[in-house]
């Protein structure tokens, strides 16, 4: 089956289409959807079922969407919903990450997590699966692989921040991951 990741994202493409190997994983480009797709929800939940829905309702294809945010304990949660535009609408991870560092100066609870919400619409019915990674944000970037907050993001049991791992180590610990495999699971009874 052909499902639509409802992603602009090349690095979430990518890490999707490793993971789920039983499908074919179509990019926005190969439906010809070139606009911005909706995402005015309060809740990672809402966002992720937003975009989903939008697919399905313009383009009718079966299709799956992930919204992802980064919730920081003793910034009571923050960025979260917020994660992708934390320092403005330009969505920009270098400044996103500076004042998530700034914000946390002189603060030593550092405890964070990554928790995501993939929304998959098969023929008009939503289903949905999650993934958290549990951490810590360090004090300064460490890292040039991955995207989004992955330099200032150490999880639970390493050593390294999420951009100093490989794709392959990233897949099998990460927020994203996790909830794709679940995905991935759930769509073998669809072969």
């Amino acid at each position: 089956m052909d499902l639509v990741f409802a992603t602009g994202n090349l690095n979430k493409l990518r890490e999707a289409q490793e993971i789920i190997t039983n499908h074919k994983i179509l990019s926005l480009k190969d439906i010809n959807c070139l606009e911005d797709i909706p995402e005015t929800g309060n809740t990672i939940k809402d966002n992720a079922i937003e975009k989903a829905w939008y697919l399905w309702e313009k383009y009718k294809v079966n299709c799956f969407s992930d919204d992802t945010g980064l919730e920081v304990e003793a910034l009571g949660g923050e960025p979260g919903v917020y994660s992708a535009r934390y320092a403005g609408e330009g969505k920009n991870s270098e400044d996103n990450m500076k004042k998530l560092l700034k914000n946390l100066e002189g603060i030593e609870n550092r405890k964070a997590r990554f928790f995501t919400v993939v929304a998959l619409v098969l023929e008009g019915k939503v289903y949905c699966s999650e993934g958290i990674v549990n951490g810590v944000i360090t004090k300064e970037k460490h890292g040039k692989n991955g995207f989004g907050y992955d330099p200032v993001f150490l999880p639970e049991g390493f050593s390294r921040t999420m951009a100093e791992i490989s794709s392959e180590e990233k897949n099998k610990i990460s927020h994203r991951g996790a909830a794709l495999r679940k995905m991935g699971q759930f769509l073998l009874q669809f072969q």
